[in-house]
């Protein structure tokens, strides 16, 4: 039984002691107000009208279950009024502070056409924790290793001038004996200032005889990519990025490393469902490729027949 309606149609009839009145301004067709006060007479165990030929009386039943009738269809509007309110609330979104202005225009309006509303919030990844620990974000696309991203971005060293190779090695930066001048460094932005990247390109560098000063960390991107311009530095970043900034990308041929990213929600809830309907929508943002949906198994071929000796 459809206890709200039922409620409604006892509730617009008794107040109009009327059923003709009282199903009309509930919306309903006589017949159908009847059908649902008697299923929810039958409910509640009393009939809740004293049935006349002439004229439509609450019972006492009834006069004390109105209240309680009216509330709950308070509470059943309230909820239906939040329901589409929450249906409306723009998702605020913490998005990585690299992200161009065109990309994260076309995050809103691609996301838009699927029915979600976004409002982003740009931030490093120390700062998107942040945003999301103290709740002034919905949701925040954090900085998370690869083997837990649902998506990455090869990473590599970019420069103002074409390497001449294929792959890039750190070893090929170490300085030579006698060397005077500065050492060519490999510069850290924010957005890779990051235990999972920063670690591991360190034991790269130890690894590779480098100084530890060829490891260095910028504090914004501008910072990074002039360092990049100006000189024979290398910017940690990937492809995309090298393109926006002019520079010559090459993945590094010591070991890969990669940006991962994993949508995250405030509230701990599961964030699986928008995450799913994003998911392409994200990945052109950021520039990562989403992942392939595995083909099917060719059918295996039926082995030839053996011809009789």
């Amino acid at each position: 039984m459809d206890l709200v309606g039922a409620c409604r149609a006892f509730v617009s009839v008794g107040t109009r002691e009327s059923f003709t009145v009282g199903a009309a301004a509930a919306g309903l067709s006589q017949p159908v107000a009847s059908r649902r006060i008697a299923a929810l007479e039958k409910h509640l165990g009393q009939p809740l009208f004293e049935r006349a030929a002439r004229r439509t009386e609450l019972s006492a039943f009834g006069r004390d279950l109105l209240p309680a009738a009216r509330r709950l269809l308070e509470a059943a509007d309230a909820l239906e009024h939040e329901a589409r309110t929450a249906g409306l609330r723009p998702w605020r979104l913490a998005v990585p502070a690299t992200l161009p202005t065109l990309a994260l225009a076309r995050l809103v309006t691609e996301a838009r056409a699927l029915g979600i509303t976004l409002e982003v919030h740009p931030a490093e990844p120390a700062g998107r924790t942040e945003l999301l620990r103290t709740q002034q974000v919905r949701a925040a696309l954090q900085a998370v290793p690869p083997d837990e991203a649902a998506w990455t971005l090869p990473l590599g060293l970019a420069g103002h001038h074409d390497p001449g190779v294929r792959r890039v090695h750190l070893d090929a930066l170490r300085p030579g004996r006698g060397s005077t001048g500065t050492p060519r460094r490999i510069w850290l932005q924010p957005e890779d200032d990051v235990p999972h990247v920063r670690n591991p390109l360190t034991r790269l560098r130890d690894a590779a005889g480098l100084l530890p000063a060829q490891l260095a960390a910028a504090p914004d991107l501008a910072t990074a990519a002039a360092e990049a311009l100006d000189s024979g530095d290398l910017l940690l970043c990937s492809p995309v990025q090298a393109g926006e900034l002019g520079l010559d990308w090459r993945p590094l041929g010591d070991h890969p490393l990669a940006r991962g990213y994993a949508l995250t929600t405030a509230d701990h809830s599961n964030p699986q469902s928008l995450q799913t309907r994003l998911y392409d929508v994200i990945a052109r943002c950021l520039g990562a490729t989403p992942a392939p949906v595995p083909a099917p198994a060719p059918a295996s071929a039926p082995a030839p027949a053996q011809e009789p000796a």
